[in-house]
């Protein structure tokens, strides 16, 4: 298994993804990571590594630029503004992502999916909201409310959420099941009781703001991404 880096271009600015392969495998389906609201950093290079160790092309997306990370709750929150007053915004700069490594030789263009953290879910489900071609996404406790666009995703949708997340209430999660019912989505959700916000990242320790790690969360949240892959990829 190969690790490497590559910038990429979005609107005069320069942006790094991480990239896990298997270079003895030839084009493989490909899966997108989009980073919680901190930026790019090691928790999502990591899980392209492990992508890569499950048979899937790893690719860790970066929404902020090449170095960019928050170090306060207060820098995360600006860092994250733009794209939630803009979700175009944001759509430009995931397609720009995608745009940047699908040529890549490890990279099968046919068959890309996407998970995201926190932020980076509401990032992988209005990617698929926007009618990208994507196979399938996954929301880890990400953000549920929908962008100013119509929802049309073509793939399957799994979201794991912690049923106590107070960033993510019961009447956010109802309007986002309601929407993907309405477009006509291939959706499910798994909701953890106990759980809150940011479950599956072991720094995260935070009762004020809402975001505790939860092992048992992590594990079970991670397993059914797998079996839901599977079902897609069949990797």
């Amino acid at each position: 298994m190969e690790s490497e880096t590559l910038e990429y271009q979005h609107q005069g600015a320069t942006f790094e993804a991480v990239i896990a392969h298997d270079p003895s495998k030839g084009r493989r389906p490909t899966i997108l990571i989009f980073h919680a609201w901190r930026g790019r950093d090691d928790f999502v290079s990591d899980k392209a590594k492990w992508l890569a160790s499950l048979g899937y092309v790893g690719v860790a997306l970066d929404m902020y630029g090449k170095g960019v990370l928050g170090s306060s709750t207060e820098e995360n929150g600006k860092l994250m503004e733009p794209f939630m007053k803009d979700r175009k915004f944001l759509l430009s700069r995931m397609e720009a992502g995608l745009g940047a490594i699908q040529k890549h030789p490890s990279v099968d263009s046919t068959q890309i999916g996407a998970i995201g953290f926190c932020f980076g879910g509401l990032c992988a489900l209005d990617f698929a909201r926007s009618g990208a071609d994507l196979k399938a996404v996954v929301s880890f406790h990400g953000l549920l409310n929908a962008p100013d666009y119509p929802s049309k995703p073509k793939g399957k949708i799994l979201v794991l959420h912690g049923y106590e997340d107070p960033m993510v209430p019961p009447d956010q999660l109802a309007a986002f099941q309601d929407e993907m019912t309405k477009c006509g989505a291939d959706w499910q959700v798994h909701a953890y009781g106990k759980t809150l916000h940011a479950f599956t990242n072991s720094a995260a320790n935070d009762p004020e703001l809402g975001t505790i790690y939860s092992p048992t969360a992590e594990k079970r949240s991670l397993q059914a991404m797998e079996n839901f892959f599977s079902e897609v990829y069949q990797a």
